[in-house]
């Protein structure tokens, strides 16, 4: 089992990671100038942008005693400032993940995978 557990008084908590993954997903496609996530096929070094059902290949969890690591693997839109998008992922992903989960965020790294201009 991949996930996070927590005790309450009425019993545990499991949040899997994939579920994690999905949430952050989610809340990265409504950034401004992020386009989707990105599909790196190693065997290759392509890359694609990935649909909505398939999001979470784009994101890796990793949890170390209750606190997260995110990696994300991003496509951004063409004209739009790396660095402002990025910050404003990582602003957006680590309050409302933070909010969802009750666990803190101790890393958010984003590899940007490529560039595609939107219609």
């Amino acid at each position: 089992m991949k996930g996070t557990s927590m005790n309450t008084h009425l019993g545990n908590i499991v949040i899997e990671n994939e579920a994690i993954a999905q949430y952050a997903g989610s809340v990265a496609i409504e950034c401004f100038g992020v386009v989707g996530m990105a599909g790196v096929n190693m065997k290759d070094g392509l890359v694609k942008l990935l649909k909505m059902d398939s999001i979470t290949r784009g994101i890796s969890v990793y949890n170390n005693n209750n606190r997260l690591t995110i990696d994300f693997h991003i496509i951004i839109a063409y004209g739009a400032n790396i660095l402002t998008v990025s910050d404003n992922l990582i602003d957006n992903v680590k309050y409302r993940v933070e909010d969802f989960t009750s666990m803190k965020i101790d890393k958010i790294n984003i590899y940007v995978e490529g560039v595609r201009v939107i219609d």
